[in-house]
């Protein structure tokens, strides 16, 4: 029969039969994951972020002192990782600070401290599962607080102990306007957490509120009218200047709603760590969504030994009836308006209430 060598003959009606030799074999992709060489970057320096942006990061160099800012923007291999203010970073590429210059962040150091909020205090709502980072690597949290018009708010206060103690920053409570007002009240409301304070009067000299800051990254909050940006102004006597030339590497933001950190000058001949401050304008409440039932008490610590002999699930509320905070605090043993302030943030966290509306004074 005809046909060449290596042909098969099928006869007419007859489904030909497949062998090895007809199947043809396309390479599978390696199991191996794929390595990728990325630069060392040894030639990279060391900053700390003292603005953001949208996308452009104001840096200054620890190391030399130096004030002048150093715009970036993130490299590509740092993936998702959020930079906020505060953070310690290394930076490629051109780090002369000169106009248009413009380096790269290809590392971010460990942060010793994060300290959040929620722009709502229910986790069940998508304000309150919005997390924000408002800074890193803080040492301390200065309340600042006016003694008079506006009165203290304590359920502010309260909130940001909360937050403090959460975040492991160190709270500091400041006390505006100490010339219209004494501090007496605000004081034996936080008799039993030994709070640490300072008194300002309008000209009086920050010396004990320098010493506090010195060598400290802090972090400055508080309400409007309260004497805060007066505060920043006094403590930084160019924080005006300042703020506008980190506002330029963005694209003409206004830097009222901005966190920014500001060094501190030298004071005198002292080679002492001045500190840094970081004035945080737009934040002005925090939401604690993301702060548990439980891990509210940190920040009411004058009520922790009221609760040992609760049952492990208690709730503190009012709701159980097994609860024994309110015998405890009948009794003399703690200020019953640290119990209703501590049940107000539960109830919020609850979506019982509005956390807008229970920020109250002291009186």
């Amino acid at each position: 029969m005809g046909g060449t060598r290596g042909e098969e003959l099928v006869l007419p009606g007859r489904k030909r039969e497949y062998d090895e030799d007809d199947v043809r074999v396309r390479p599978g992709r390696s199991s191996r994951p794929r390595t990728r060489t990325r630069p060392k970057h040894d030639d990279a320096i060391d900053a700390l972020v003292i603005t953001v942006d949208r996308g452009r990061y104001g840096c200054v160099r620890e190391d030399t002192g130096d004030i002048e800012v150093i715009t970036a923007m993130r490299a590509r291999e740092l993936g998702r990782k959020s930079v906020v203010v505060g953070d310690r970073v290394q930076l490629v590429g051109d780090v002369s600070g000169a106009p248009g210059a413009l380096a790269r962040i290809v590392r971010i150091s460990e942060r010793t401290s994060v300290l959040r909020r929620t722009a709502d205090d229910d986790d069940t709502t998508p304000e309150g599962r919005l997390e924000r980072v408002v800074v890193a690597n803080a040492d301390q949290l200065v309340i600042v607080s006016a003694l008079s018009d506006p009165p203290p708010r304590t359920g502010f206060i309260d909130r940001c102990l909360v937050a403090a103690y959460d975040a492991g920053v160190e709270p500091l409570l400041c006390l505006t306007k100490a010339d219209l007002a004494g501090p007496e009240q605000v004081l034996d409301y936080y008799a039993e957490l030994d709070l640490p304070y300072v008194l300002v009067r309008p000209g009086s000299d920050l010396d004990e509120l320098r010493g506090r800051l010195a060598s400290r990254i802090s972090v400055m909050v508080g309400h409007s009218g309260v004497g805060k940006s007066t505060l920043v102004n006094r403590l930084v006597p160019d924080a005006l200047r300042a703020v506008g030339v980190v506002s330029a590497i963005g694209k003409g933001r206004h830097t009222s709603t901005s966190a920014v950190a500001l060094r501190l000058p030298t004071v005198g001949k002292s080679k002492k760590d001045p500190g840094w401050i970081i004035d945080t304008p737009g934040i002005r409440s925090f939401g604690l969504a993301h702060v548990s039932a439980e891990s509210l008490l940190h920040g009411f610590s004058d009520l922790v030994e009221g609760t040992l002999d609760d049952q492990p699930n208690c709730g503190h509320s009012p709701a159980d009836a097994d609860c024994r905070l309110d015998a405890w605090v009948a009794a003399g043993n703690a200020d019953p308006r640290r119990l209703a302030s501590y049940r107000r943030l539960l109830s919020s966290r609850a979506g019982e209430l509005d956390s807008r509306n229970e920020e109250g004074s002291a009186a």
